[in-house]
């Protein structure tokens, strides 16, 4: 048969992608494997029980595999351009919904229950939004550096990643941060990727150090970065970077000072009764703002002069720098609920709590540590059969991985997912159409950030936020919504492959 161009449509095992559905079989099965090695302990021994966690994901596979069979034969491609925005707006009514119809689980109001069934809307939301972003960026005339249709395209990604921040759903959120790379593709500029960088480096260094290290970072780059575009990388090493050692200095500086004015009995006395002398009043901080309060005008003024409007932004963003840095303390105590506080602080080392908030996290590190290069085999792994990580089935079904199967098997649970973001990756790139192009990106771009998150949280490099392993952790909402969203992207190159 001959389309009207004259082609040869190709017949299904020429145009279906079989390199991402053979990857997506064998995470499924290796999740599946791995899900009933984690239970098998204290559950019923056959993997095919469906009163266990093992036996109901071979439930969830089989329609997994429905729901990709009527994605790939029964339903036209071209059907998700034109329903992309009832599919997001009815996906916002779900988020919306379950805040005050859901039920609460660990602290978050994000699920659906009928009956035995659970029903989480963020994970399908993140397909309504990539189908959203896909219909908006690819159509004629959009350009991401234009104001009104960058508005747009972070209004698509915002709203329903802020509804899902006041579900307490904080995993989920973070995903939505895994678009600005899509993003980036179709040309946003890196140096929002780059600030975005600095700001949470900024937030980790105020509580981790001092306002003052902080926003002396801060200056440090934010002039580099400015005299890098100008073209005057020789004055900021000779000139800018000498003053900001010397910055750096000015604690010990304050300190000697005092000691030697002082004395080091009166500087105990006066710590002692609250009452400080103007000396002992001064701190660094301070300094460090009186010198940017003198500098930045000038700078902004010859800036002004030599029409320099890359200064004028790196001014700009100094000065929200600063605001983050003194928001920093507010936002961890006041905005963050107290298990993430205790999270991050355990994270970054503020913290030791093994017995409590890092009880998780050891134990799965000790997991994947004693699996050594092969493993111990499988249902041998002792901190599996004997349950000391909680969570094993979903959140930390890495540690079920690396203790059983040993570095090998890890390293082939990433390759595999490496090889299906490549294979996505490249598929988008060689894809005719923006659309495809684009939701090919954005499903890429969400599998990285579980896949980063997750192994990231097993690991210990990540605070503990819950967020499943796609096709490997245990749970419908989950695999069904990653199923979707991959032979969605299936089907859509299908469809152009057919004829080309």
């Amino acid at each position: 048969m001959r389309d009207l161009g004259g082609h040869r449509g190709r017949g299904l095992a020429q145009s279906i992608d079989w390199s991402l559905v053979i990857c997506y079989l064998l995470l499924i099965l290796i999740g599946w494997v791995n899900i009933y090695a984690s239970i098998h302990s204290t559950e019923p021994s056959s993997i095919f029980d469906w009163t266990c966690r093992s036996g109901k994901q071979a439930v969830w596979i089989g329609t997994s595999f429905i729901l990709a069979g009527i994605i790939l034969f029964a339903l036209n491609p071209r059907i998700y351009e034109g329903l992309s925005v009832p599919i997001y707006l009815f996906t916002l009514g779900l988020l919306v919904a379950v805040i005050f119809l859901g039920i609460e689980v660990k602290g978050s109001r994000s699920w659906f229950e009928f009956g035995p069934i659970r029903f989480q809307p963020a994970e399908i939301s993140k397909i309504s939004t990539s189908l959203l972003l896909a219909t908006v960026m690819s159509q004629l005339g959009y350009r991401i550096g234009r104001i009104r249709d960058f508005i747009i395209t972070a209004l698509i990604i915002l709203v329903p990643m802020m509804i899902i921040v006041l579900q307490s759903e904080t995993g989920s959120a973070l995903v939505y941060i895994g678009f600005i790379f899509m993003l980036y593709r179709e040309g946003l500029s890196g140096w929002l990727i780059f600030i975005a960088g600095m700001a949470i480096l900024l937030f980790i260094l105020t509580l981790t150090a001092s306002p003052f290290v902080a926003i002396l970072t801060l200056t440090g780059v934010a002039t580099l970065c400015t005299c890098l575009y100008s073209g005057k990388f020789r004055f900021w090493l000779l000139v800018v970077a000498p003053l900001i050692v010397l910055m750096a200095f000015v604690p010990m500086i304050l300190d000697t000072v005092a000691l030697k004015v002082l004395g080091e009995e009166a500087i105990a006395a006066a710590t002692e009764s609250g009452e400080l002398p103007l000396l002992l009043k001064i701190k660094p901080l301070y300094v460090l703002l009186g010198g940017l309060c003198i500098a930045l005008p000038i700078s902004t003024y010859l800036a002004f002069r030599e029409g320099n409007t890359f200064s004028h932004l790196s001014t700009l963003s100094l000065i929200a720098g600063i605001a983050l840095v003194f928001s920093a303390d507010f936002i961890f105590n006041d905005v963050l609920k107290d298990h993430q506080r205790k999270r991050i602080e355990v994270l970054l080392g503020m913290k030791e709590d093994p017995a409590g908030v890092g009880y998780n996290v050891n134990q799965s590190m000790i997991a994947i540590g004693s699996g050594g290069f092969t493993g111990k085999g499988f249902l041998n792994g002792t901190q599996t059969t004997y349950g000391f990580v909680p969570e094993q089935s979903t959140d930390f079904i890495f540690c079920t991985i690396g203790e059983e199967w040993g570095f090998i098997g890890s390293a082939v649970v990433i390759l595999l997912y490496s090889v299906l973001r490549a294979r996505i990756i490249s598929n988008a790139e060689r894809s005719r159409e923006a659309f495809t192009r684009i939701y090919g990106y954005c499903v890429a771009c969400c599998i990285f950030m579980h896949l980063f998150i997750n192994i990231g949280m097993t690991i210990g490099l990540m605070p503990v936020i819950g967020i499943p392993l796609p096709f490997v952790s245990y749970g419908g909402s989950s695999l069904w919504a990653f199923t979707i969203m991959l032979f969605i992207f299936i089907a859509l190159y299908r469809n152009e492959k057919k004829y080309f």
